[in-house]
């Protein structure tokens, strides 16, 4: 009996402390950035503008404006939760080649951007990145297409339910934190201790603007179903296009049907 009450008494601890753990420690499992900026756009070929901004509190964050010759519209994307904007140059050359103008930003801890990561922070730098299109280069909104990348479709998706814009493409995104954690942790009572939400799903149906969903069935980080939920949430007019590849370089393993879809999406739905 003493063994019993021992071993339940070990699980118990262990399991209480895992939960304390991810309590307290969320913001590092989910936020990995890195400051060293390790290639710039010039080294693919791609003329380039540094770009500082300030965003309403204050934080100062930097990013690259790569124009494109002839370009009518712009992309305003968002990267996913590791690394910086250094580590984005084959998605800039992707988009730069079908002759877009992109802006590209680092979310305030990432890069040479100053501050810490945080949920709330994400949203203020996205709508630091909208207003420097919008105001500094004098963009119009229906000239802007938002793209979100894995943890940057929670940010992009924010940002498309409180910025007008052309259409919102998000690719390999989840539908939200709460539901990644419940999947990651699925014997911890993760879903009430999240403090960080990026509620992609619950947001789609407040969106009105046309939505491009990317995701790979072989996506071995944020899961397929995902993908499906989140088009399924989404209101018209919506297209899914299925990809193969892992999570983080599906669209280069898909490149020629990537690059044919957004391109017809962006014809048919912006023009």
């Amino acid at each position: 009996m003493r063994i019993f009450v021992w071993i339940v008494g070990m699980v118990v601890t262990v399991y209480g402390s895992l939960t304390l753990l991810l309590y307290l420690f969320q913001s590092r499992l989910i936020f990995l950035p890195t400051s060293a900026i390790e290639a710039t756009p010039d080294m693919m070929g791609m003329a380039y503008e540094p770009v500082r901004l300030t965003t309403a509190d204050g934080v100062k964050l930097s990013g690259w404006f790569v124009p494109a010759d002839g370009a009518k519209l712009t992309i305003l994307f968002f990267h996913g939760n590791a690394g910086n904007i250094s580590h984005r140059l084959d998605t800039l050359h992707m988009y730069h080649h079908l002759g877009f103008n992109v802006f590209i930003i680092d979310y305030r801890g990432y890069g040479q951007s100053e501050g810490s990561p945080s949920e709330a922070g994400s949203y203020l730098d996205a709508e630091a990145a909208w207003h420097y299109l919008t105001e500094e280069r004098r963009i119009a909104p229906e000239k802007i297409v938002i793209v979100g990348r894995s943890l940057g479709g929670g940010v992009a998706t924010w940002l498309a339910e409180h910025r007008p814009a052309a259409a919102l493409v998000l690719e390999s995104t989840f539908t939200s934190i709460p539901d990644m954690a419940a999947y990651r942790f699925p014997f911890l009572p993760v879903r009430p201790l999240t403090r960080i939400g990026y509620n992609t799903v619950g947001r789609l149906p407040h969106i009105d603007m046309p939505l491009l969903i990317v995701h790979s069935p072989t996506d071995g980080v944020i899961p397929y179903d995902h993908g499906r939920q989140i088009f399924q949430a989404a209101a018209e007019p919506k297209q899914f296009l299925e990809i193969q590849g892992d999570h983080g370089s599906g669209f280069l393993t898909s490149g020629e049907i990537y690059a044919l879809t957004f391109r017809t999406f962006v014809e048919e739905y912006v023009g």
